[in-house]
C-alpha cells in the first residue's frame, strides 16, 4: 500500500467535521451582510425573528421594507402594486436572505456556477436552499393575482432610470403566468437561490423563510443536518487537490 494512503484516509475521516463546523452560524460575503452574526437591539417588522442572532443590521432590515429598496435599487412594484400578502412574502424572503445565519450549507461563491457575474460587493450567494413546502405554496397562493413581467428577477431588467423596469417587449401578466406552480415561484424568482422542498415545516429537513420568534429558530437544526451530511465546497476542493498531489508523489 502506498505510504500516502493512511494520510488520505485520515483526511477523509476528519473533513466532514471541519466542514460542518465552518458551515454553521455564519454570514455570507455579501454587500449588506455583517462579517459575523450576532444580536441586534432592534430589527424592523418582518426581520424581527432574527433579532437574537442576525447577519443584518437595523438599517438593512428597514431598507428591506421600502417600496424601492436601497439594498439593490429594486422595486417590487414594476407592474403596479402587489397584493399586501404577496408583498409581505417577498419582504420575508429578503429578510431571510439578508439576516439568517443558518444558510451556510448553501453558500457558494458568485460565479462558481459558470453562468453569472458578481455584482459589486457580492462575493457569495445562496444556491438551492430548501424552502418548506408550505412556504412555497402560501407564497404562490398570495401572489398569483399580482402582476410581474419576468420569471427570473436576478437579471435582464432595464436599469436606464436607476431602478429596475420591465425590459422592452415584456408584458405585465399575473404571477401565475410566469410562475405556473409554487415551485416555479420559489426557484425561478432569484435564479435558484431557493429550492422547493417536498418536506413540510417542523420536519427538520427544510427551511422556513419566516417563523414566530417566541418559538425559536427552526432553521438552526436544519443547517446542522445539512452541514453534517455534505462537506463544504472549499474542503472538497482541498481534498481533491491533496489527492492529486499525493498521486503525483507516488
Amino acid at each position: 500500500m502506498a505510504w500516502w494512503w493512511p494520510l488520505l484516509l485520515e483526511l477523509l475521516t476528519v473533513m466532514p467535521t471541519w466542514a460542518g463546523d465552518e458551515l454553521l452560524n455564519i454570514c455570507m460575503n455579501a454587500k449588506h451582510h455583517k462579517r459575523v452574526p450576532g444580536p441586534e437591539d432592534k430589527l424592523y417588522e418582518e426581520c424581527i425573528p432574527w433579532k437574537d442572532n442576525a447577519c443584518c443590521t437595523l438599517t438593512t432590515s428597514w431598507e428591506a421594507h421600502l417600496d424601492v429598496s436601497p439594498l439593490y435599487n429594486f422595486s417590487l412594484f414594476h407592474c403596479g402594486l402587489l397584493m399586501p400578502g404577496c408583498r409581505k412574502h417577498f419582504i420575508q424572503a429578503i429578510c431571510f436572505y439578508e439576516c439568517s445565519p443558518n444558510l451556510g450549507p448553501w453558500i457558494r461563491p458568485v460565479g462558481s456556477l459558470g453562468w453569472e457575474e458578481a455584482p459589486s460587493g457580492q462575493g457569495e450567494r445562496v444556491v438551492n436552499a430548501p424552502l418548506c413546502q408550505e412556504d412555497c405554496e402560501e407564497w404562490w397562493e398570495d401572489c398569483r393575482m399580482s402582476y410581474t413581467c419576468k420569471s427570473n428577477w436576478r437579471g435582464g431588467w432595464d436599469w436606464s432610470q436607476g431602478k429596475n423596469r420591465c425590459p422592452k417587449g415584456a408584458q405585465c401578466l399575473p404571477f401565475s403566468h410566469y410562475f405556473p406552480t409554487p415551485a416555479d415561484l420559489c426557484e425561478k424568482t432569484w435564479s435558484n437561490s431557493f429550492k422547493a422542498s417536498p418536506e413540510r415545516r417542523n420536519s427538520g429537513r427544510c427551511l422556513q423563510k419566516w417563523f414566530e420568534p417566541a418559538q425559536g429558530n427552526p432553521n438552526v437544526a436544519v443547517a446542522h443536518l445539512f452541514a453534517s451530511s455534505a462537506p463544504s465546497w472549499e474542503l472538497s476542493y482541498t481534498l481533491m487537490v491533496c489527492s492529486v498531489f499525493l498521486l503525483f508523489l507516488s
